[in-house]
């Protein structure tokens, strides 16, 4: 093999923020194995997910939209593997694909932004918030039912863009994200993960491969983070239980602190007025086993019927 070889092709969604963590895992593999990183290529690939921009997703078929399409590739052979957001990723893969590695998380907080007030308190009464997410929107309804929430869709600069086009009046973001693209600086203030649950694997960066692709799952092992592993599988188990689609909206965090973990969950009315929310802490090993049973608590506790409601499986 020459020095000039591509060692994998890394496919990805091609707005700025999908493209800054292909390069970051790019970068890590790289450093990981000592070569350059042109070594990895990297293919953009346009998504149904990208391409829908007048409605939410979930009137389209869910967050499944973001990855079809570089499974599609995955399992074609045309990419060796994909990167995702992991709070984009569904809940279940295609038999023949996994999530073979997790890069250390980012904050998982979200960021709320706003021009026109210094926080979500401070907006006067029927001002919108324009967000894309039904769990963002249950929850500003939650905290404050007099505002009004309307859909914004795009990118992480399109949605700036159309909130400095008076579209609406506040919005809110992924701090992990705003990091990425180096706009921490437009969050005009940080939810508390108390007061604000994140999406089930916000802020962590996932890679999907073959499973039978021996050569590529050990290249991706080796920037696999540990923790990340163990927490996004206490989120992921969580998820599994409740809802596979993006139609009831969900929050779910897991917190890694050495040999013990500690988890809380959600489900939320789209209107904000009914929620259940449970918490775990146990050891490590049992962070699936303990996202599971917290999600069959809240089922127990709302009740089939809320699910029903609200869009559930």
């Amino acid at each position: 093999m020459s020095g000039t070889d591509v060692l994998a092709t890394i496919g990805t969604r091609g707005s700025p923020l999908a493209m800054a963590q292909a390069h970051e895992v790019r970068d890590r593999l790289a450093r990981a194995h000592n070569v350059a990183p042109e070594r990895f290529a990297i293919r953009p690939i346009r998504t149904s997910g990208d391409a829908i921009q007048d409605r939410a997703l979930l009137d389209a078929g869910g967050k499944g939209l973001f990855t079809k399409e570089l499974e599609e590739a995955l399992l074609a052979g045309s990419i060796d593997f994909a990167v995702h957001s992991s709070k984009d990723v569904p809940t279940f893969l295609p038999d023949a694909t996994w999530l073979s590695s997790f890069l250390p998380r980012e904050d998982a907080r979200d960021a709320f932004i706003s021009h026109k007030a210094k926080s979500l308190s401070e907006l006067p009464a029927g001002a919108v918030v324009g967000t894309a997410s039904l769990r963002r929107q249950a929850m500003v309804l939650r905290l404050r039912p007099d505002l009004k929430v309307n859909v914004i869709r795009g990118n992480v600069q399109t949605r700036l863009r159309k909130l400095a086009h008076g579209e609406a009046d506040a919005t809110l973001l992924a701090l992990a994200g705003l990091k990425r693209v180096g706009l921490e600086k437009e969050a005009t203030r940080i939810f508390e993960i108390d007061e604000f649950l994140p999406a089930v694997g916000q802020g962590a960066i996932a890679v999907e491969s073959r499973r039978d692709d021996t050569r590529i799952n050990a290249l991706v092992a080796a920037i696999g983070d540990a923790d990340t592993e163990v927490a996004l599988n206490a989120e992921r188990s969580f998820l599994a239980l409740l809802d596979g689609s993006c139609r009831t909206p969900i929050g779910g965090h897991c917190r890694v602190d050495g040999d013990r973990i500690h988890f809380r969950g959600l489900i939320i009315s789209p209107d904000g007025k009914d929620f259940y929310e449970t918490a775990r802490e146990g050891a490590r090993a049992e962070a699936a086993e303990l996202g599971a049973d917290a999600a069959r608590e809240l089922r127990d506790r709302a009740g089939e019927k809320f699910f029903t409601l609200f869009g559930g499986v």
